[in-house]
């Protein structure tokens, strides 16, 4: 089937057999229209707002009935569900994530804390769910329910526990190790949607549309706040504490060691080269529009939007 415009695509141009230049193609228009810079920067001037009125930005709704294989572009149907039951294994744990993060970040910054996991009593219970759990937790069940629509078979994520909340004696670099590894994991899972929106076209890339714009919103909050936070990080994380001088170090193998793990769950071995090389690509391109982003933000920005008195808000 020969290439044309569809105004139902949102990457347009469709090509159900593409070669790596298409794909590119498709990726391209996608990274210039979710990732431009001002929705970027609108992404994290949204948080004082969030934090005064909470509210979980609401989906399109879906036509589940109308998922079909034939919405899969250029990607093995058996390798496409397979990536399905991974990332639903990974998405699965969003209260044990939540939560880690929320108790690095409240003595720190309350107001961001509220946003990630909630408002929890002395004795653990959630009185009052985050922001970010309320969008994250749409993703597994809407992972499910494609892959249910293409099989007709239910899966059940695997639950791996999330990593527990271990403070040292810094409480600033436990939360930049932790930050680290957060900001990672969501600009992996961008990298990774945007890629199969590339794949796919009707339905199927709607629903990753709407969890792309969850992912790229979370990403956006979490990377301008270590921003902000350590903006002279050599002075607050390389202190004489170990957790200080071993987080410094292990920078880089953190980042490794999570796209190590998340090509695991992906069944990367499964891949075609080309695949790979695309989402390699995708990669490469999201850190080069983060990065541009993040060389915009000026102190005075990250300084109004995460000014002391939103702390308590």
């Amino acid at each position: 089937m020969s290439n044309y415009l569809s105004p139902n695509d949102l990457a347009r141009e469709v090509c159900f057999k593409p070669n790596f230049f298409q794909t590119k193609a498709r990726i391209n228009f996608l990274i210039n229209h979710y990732l431009s810079l001002e929705k970027l920067c609108h992404r994290l001037e949204d948080l004082p707002r969030q934090w005064q009125y909470p509210q979980p930005r609401p989906w399109q709704n879906i036509n589940w009935q109308n998922i079909n294989s034939e919405q899969i572009i250029g990607i093995d149907l058996e390798v496409f569900l397979s990536i399905i039951a991974g990332t639903a294994d990974t998405e699965a744990p969003i209260r044990g994530y939540t939560q880690t993060s929320r108790q690095y970040l409240e003595k720190i910054h309350p107001a961001m804390a509220k946003f990630v996991g909630g408002l929890v009593t002395e004795n653990g219970t959630i009185i009052e769910l985050g922001i970010w759990e309320k969008e994250e937790r749409q993703h597994t069940p809407a992972l499910i329910k494609i892959y249910q629509q293409l099989t007709g078979k239910k899966i059940i994520p695997n639950f791996r526990p999330a990593k527990s909340y271990q403070p040292s004696r810094n409480p600033y670099a436990d939360l930049y190790c932790h930050g680290i590894h957060r900001v990672a994991t969501e600009y992996a899972a961008v990298s990774l949607y945007l890629w199969l929106m590339s794949h796919t076209t009707g339905e199927i890339q709607q629903v990753f549309q709407e969890i792309l714009q969850d992912e790229i919103n979370h990403m956006t909050k979490f990377w301008g706040f270590g921003l902000w936070l350590y903006s002279n990080k050599n002075t607050v994380i390389t202190d004489k504490s170990e957790s200080g001088v071993n987080c410094h170090r292990s920078y880089i193998s953190r980042l490794i060691s999570t796209f190590r793990r998340m090509m695991t769950v992906l069944h990367w071995d499964s891949w075609t080269a080309i695949d790979k090389i695309e989402l390699i690509y995708t990669f490469i391109c999201v850190f080069q529009c983060m990065q541009s982003w993040s060389n915009n933000m000026t102190a005075t920005n990250l300084q109004q939007i995460f000014d002391s008195s939103n702390f308590n808000s």
